[in-house]
């Protein structure tokens, strides 16, 4: 009679009907029908699709009351706290099996079907100890012998050796590979569990009693630790895989490529995606596009979004969206759009529109503000116009908390056109429909009175602001200096420096650098010697911008000596804040900048790779200094003209601009 009741617990776990199978386990109660290990494996899985940890441990305490543990009831048992999340009893299980099969413990046989299965008959045996799972460790109290299998299992090397010499005699038996598929279980929960450190344990166990991982195994080992330890690793265990001839996943090489994508290794990143033969989700290329994006590669873009295609892998609506920001405009942010790069943007956009809707996908708010940005970028108004409607239909239904980034969007581009009125219209609207304005919009409508140079306007915009909760910043601050700066009015813009400074606002660099650009226009040198003294009073390094300022409104005047001597200064003050800090690295400075070696201007170029502009910049401006016959000034405070900068300051500072 068991078989029929264990066909019928079979049947309830495949469909997952815990009600049936409660009323067949009282029924076998009643009638007095004990279990086998059939049973328990099918209650087994019935817990397991019910999510029910807690039904698994029952089990675990029902089953050792009769039997002694078997190799494959230990496997079941992984499994299941494996794919319920239980880690740390799957981890003790796994060395309750370990501990018996050095034993001898464990046996199995291949059937007459050449599955695998027990080699003693399934007669309910209760153990001859007490088999519990502790908080701490696995306790094995077998033939009056107690032993423990702590997390460090591997204790010392005589018994990791004695394991070795137990196990080799079963090597290319049945048990060896219950035993690697049940390490692989408890690896891949590893990776689950982002524990990078017990996995390596697990591995490192496993070549100690002679198995040798899989290619499953690896792929759940290197799952592990990539997401721990990062793609340096993950290429060490491919490299691993490549010397005992296993051939990686697919899953595998993605989980790679994906981390080297986040740390910018494009390159291996593009190999890696190379050598996959088939992909069901687009994660890893995704995040290869973002790369693309990030390093500003659209070329190589186009190289992934083709083996995608190869692949016939359907993109999903984060491509697009990576798409339209890579694609989307042609020139910006190098020059601005024109008639044929606005004719070629519009082709892409619709190329991709179209491949989305033929994969059955529309706009995401992602989407539609990645479009809305290139159009901006490309100088595109009217059509900049028309996808706001469009957007406006297709997420009308959502709230304006959604919608805002879209808004924000089109206003930047609408100022940056210098569209004027039609960003007014659009801030009316979202005023007008209760849109929750934050101090980002209330910035760009204030850059907006820069256009039409209305200082009065834009008081009245931060006026508005600052009733509803938000204060000036810094950017509020170089937006206003922007329009009085319009006027020639330098002394205004110095008071607003002192308020914003007041009010406890970090000044940047760009807001100095309106002063010195505008002042750069009208020839005010005498504005140019106070801004740069005041910036290096505040420590606040010079930028490209700053040093091409000041540098050309000397050469405009006609002092060109003072003009080279002026870089030399803020190149300096480039390199480094602290005048200390720079005499720390002088050495290391003077070899790139002095040298006559050709490999040293290449190195100083290796800084434009390592995302360190400013200093490349730096380096270079010193080195054409020391080409033209100019001193070098270490530190640059020995400058004459820095001398007399220090020395007029005081008296400035109590007149006017």
């Amino acid at each position: 009679m068991l078989p029929v009741y264990n066909i019928f617990l079979g049947a309830c776990a495949k469909m997952n009907n815990i009600i049936h199978a409660n009323k067949c386990l009282d029924l076998m109660e009643r009638r007095m029908v004990g279990k086998n290990e059939v049973t328990y494996s099918e209650l087994l899985k019935l817990a397991v699709w019910q999510q029910n940890l807690s039904a698994v441990h029952e089990i675990w305490k029902d089953y050792v009351k009769h039997y002694s543990m078997s190799i494959m009831s230990l496997r079941k048992f992984i499994w299941s706290f494996t794919r319920l999340g239980d880690l740390k009893s799957a981890y003790e299980t796994l060395q309750h099996m370990v501990a018996l099969a050095v034993r001898g413990r464990l046996f199995i046989r291949t059937n007459v079907e050449g599955k695998l299965c027990s080699s003693r008959l399934d007669i309910p045996i209760p153990s001859n100890g007490e088999v519990t799972l502790k908080e701490d460790s696995v306790v094995l109290k077998i033939d009056s012998h107690v032993e423990q299998c702590t997390v460090s299992s591997t204790q010392n090397g005589e018994i990791e050796n004695a394991r070795m010499c137990l196990l080799n005699k079963y090597k290319g038996m049945p048990m060896m590979k219950v035993l690697r598929w049940s390490f692989s279980d408890v690896i891949h929960a590893c990776a689950q569990a982002q524990n990078g450190g017990l996995a390596e344990e697990l591995m490192q166990q496993m070549q100690n009693i002679g198995l040798q991982p899989s290619s499953h195994t690896f792929d759940g080992f290197v799952r592990a630790i990539v997401r721990e330890r990062g793609f340096s690793d993950g290429m060490k265990a491919l490299k691993l895989m490549r010397q005992w001839n296993l051939k990686p996943y697919d899953p595998t090489l993605l989980t790679i490529s994906i981390d080297c994508s986040r740390a910018l290794e494009l390159d291996l990143s593009e190999v890696l995606l190379d050598e996959i033969s088939e992909c069901y989700h687009p994660h890893a290329f995704n995040a290869l596009l973002t790369a693309c994006k990030a390093m500003d590669q659209p070329e190589r873009a186009v190289h992934v979004f083709a083996k995608m295609k190869q692949l016939k892998l359907q993109p999903d609506i984060r491509t697009y969206e990576l798409l339209f920001s890579l694609f989307g405009n042609v020139n910006a942010p190098y020059e601005e759009g024109n008639m044929l790069s606005q004719v070629d943007a519009s082709k892409r956009i619709n190329a991709i529109e179209l491949d989305m809707a033929k994969n059955g996908l529309q706009h995401s708010h992602q989407s539609m503000k990645n479009l809305l940005k290139a159009l901006g970028a490309e100088g595109m108004i009217t059509e900049l116009i028309q996808y706001l409607h469009v957007a406006e239909d297709l997420f009308c239904g959502d709230n304006t908390y959604l919608r805002m980034p879209i808004y924000k969007t089109v206003l930047h581009a609408l100022v940056e056109a210098k569209e004027s009125h039609k960003a007014v219209e659009i801030f009316k609207n979202m005023r007008a429909f209760g849109f929750p304005l934050d101090a980002a919009i209330y910035n760009v409508m204030i850059d907006c009175c820069s256009i039409i140079r209305c200082f009065k306007s834009a008081c009245a915009l931060v006026s508005v602001m600052i009733r509803n909760g938000f204060y000036p910043q810094t950017i509020t601050y170089t937006t206003l200096t922007k329009i009085l700066l319009e006027d020639e009015n330098f002394d205004e813009a110095w008071n607003l420096l002192d308020q914003a400074i007041s009010e406890g606002n970090q000044i940047d660099v760009v807001f100095y650098n309106t002063i010195l650009q505008k002042a750069c226009e009208k020839g005010r040198i005498d504005v140019i010697e106070f801004i740069v003294e005041q910036m290096h009073r505040d420590k606040v390094q010079p930028d490209p911008s700053t040093c091409e300022c000041v540098f050309t409104a000397y050469v405009d005047q006609g002092f060109h000596s003072t003009a080279v001597e002026v870089l030399c200064v803020l190149s300096m003050r480039m390199l480094c804040k602290e005048a200390s800090i720079l005499q720390e690295k002088r050495t290391e400075f003077e070899d790139l900048i002095l040298s006559e070696d050709l490999e040293a201007e290449s190195r100083i170029l290796q800084f434009f790779k390592d995302s360190e502009e400013n200093l490349a910049i730096a380096m270079l401006n010193l080195r054409w200094c020391a080409t033209v016959g100019f001193q070098i000034y270490w530190p640059p405070s020995e400058s004459q003209w820095a001398r007399r900068l220090l020395t007029n300051y005081d008296f400035r500072r109590g007149t006017t601009l």
